[in-house]
């Protein structure tokens, strides 16, 4: 039985919204923000700093500035407070909030390495959304973003999280052979959320039609 939904999104297609839509219809939780925020609560950091590491991979001088203050006995002193800001602490405190999560049940959780790390569960419907560039940047245009800004931001943030997949997981990102249904959001918010639910239904009956013959 599906008790976890994970939507892995391109930038700007949409995925947090269609989330927060399905967890409603669902009467599940939502793991978005309320992530960030738990993760920020055991790093001991401000949620903004935890944003900035999220569903990346630390910068090249950040790496050698760490690397000769865990040489130093002075640095050594302050290594803790880097560890704020490092990727590494916030994706193992993601991988833990998600693990339980995962056990909790009823819950959709946005991205960051959720479809990895509950890749072998039985329980957990994977999904990726994506859309068509120029539909990404309107819809950040129509969320108030400059449309430069928007512009760029689609092909980074993109970029980021390819590396970032890359990096903790050694997969391609979109890793098409993880995901249960891959959709266009350009289809409408309103027609990915009916398919993701219906999908999960569908799931479901599977499943228990599995368990009934075995």
């Amino acid at each position: 039985m599906i008790r976890i939904i994970t939507i892995e999104r391109e930038y700007g297609c949409g995925g947090g919204a269609i989330a927060k839509k399905v967890a409603e219809r669902l009467g599940w939780k939502l793991w978005d923000q309320s992530l960030t925020c738990e993760i920020a609560r055991l790093a001991n950091c401000e949620r903004s700093e935890v944003e900035t590491r999220e569903e990346r991979i630390d910068p090249l001088y950040y790496r050698l500035l760490k690397s000769v203050l865990r040489g130093s006995f002075e640095g050594s002193l302050n290594l803790h407070r880097l560890n704020c800001l490092d990727a590494e602490t916030v994706m193992r405190f993601t991988k833990q909030i998600t693990l339980q999560a995962a056990e909790a049940g009823n819950c959709v959780i946005v991205g960051r390495g959720s479809q990895h790390h509950l890749r072998d569960r039985d329980d957990t419907l994977r999904i990726f959304l994506f859309a068509p560039k120029e539909a990404k940047v309107q819809r950040l245009i129509n969320e108030g973003i400059a449309a430069q800004e928007a512009e760029e931001s689609v092909d980074l943030v993109d970029k980021e999280r390819a590396d970032f997949i890359g990096r903790y997981f050694n997969m391609e990102w979109p890793n098409r052979d993880l995901y249960h249904a891959m959709l266009n959001t350009a289809a409408g918010d309103e027609t990915v959320v009916r398919l993701i639910l219906d999908l999960r239904k569908e799931v479901d009956e599977t499943q228990h039609e599995r368990a009934s013959r075995a």
